[in-house]
């Protein structure tokens, strides 16, 4: 499922326009950005967690030279299912 075809279905659920669907849930996704970018978790009980896990450095090889490599520390998103979630997907 696309972006589009989210909107599509946030609308036929919630009985709204597209255009009013699309606002929401780019308000959503923003609004989840910002929380993680600050820090923070983001969560939606019965769908799951957002979360920021920081990575640490770490020593990786090039495949095509075999080079030793520094691999850089970085903070990626994290996504937990819920409870709810996860037993619908079984």
């Amino acid at each position: 499922m696309n972006k589009t075809e989210l909107v599509e279905k946030i609308a036929a659920g919630a009985g709204i326009t597209k255009i009013e669907a699309k606002k929401a849930l780019d308000a959503a996704v923003s609004a989840v950005k910002e929380a993680l970018v600050a820090g923070d978790k983001v969560a939606l009980v019965g769908f799951g967690t957002f979360s920021v896990n920081e990575r640490p450095a770490r020593e990786g090889i090039n495949p095509s030279t075999k080079a030793k490599i520094q691999i850089a520390a970085k903070k990626v998103a994290k996504f937990k299912a819920g409870a709810e979630l996860a037993d619908a997907l079984k």
